[in-house]
């Protein structure tokens, strides 16, 4: 690819994305939500946390062994349960999954 193909490939998705994603400002007025639409909005970050963490669980890849993996989440899983708080669910997540990934690499 060229330097005026990839140019335009770039401009071109840059201009997609923000069409798409102002489709919201654009109107003057607020939009009415149904009630079980906004209800259902309530559960989407945790959702797309569930999304993007239950494959790295599930399936084979090359962030270590399943027992990190495992002992991470179950980690996170107590603080969720505890807090309720997403944020320090990611974070006490990643910390536990870093010293179980420390901890294997100093056993050997």
């Amino acid at each position: 690819m060229n330097l005026i193909t990839e140019m335009a490939l770039v401009v071109g998705l840059t201009a997609v994305t923000v069409v798409t994603r102002s489709m919201f400002l654009l109107p003057r007025r607020a939009w009415d939500l149904p009630s079980r639409l906004r209800l259902a909005l309530r559960y989407a970050p945790a959702a797309a946390l569930a999304a993007v963490v239950a494959p790295e669980l599930l399936l084979a890849t090359d962030l270590g062994p399943s027992w990190i993996k495992l002992g991470a989440a179950g980690v996170a899983s107590g603080y969720y349960m505890w807090r309720r708080g997403i944020l320090g669910t990611i974070v006490s997540g990643m910390l536990a999954y870093w010293a179980l990934l420390g901890l294997q690499t100093w056993l050997g």
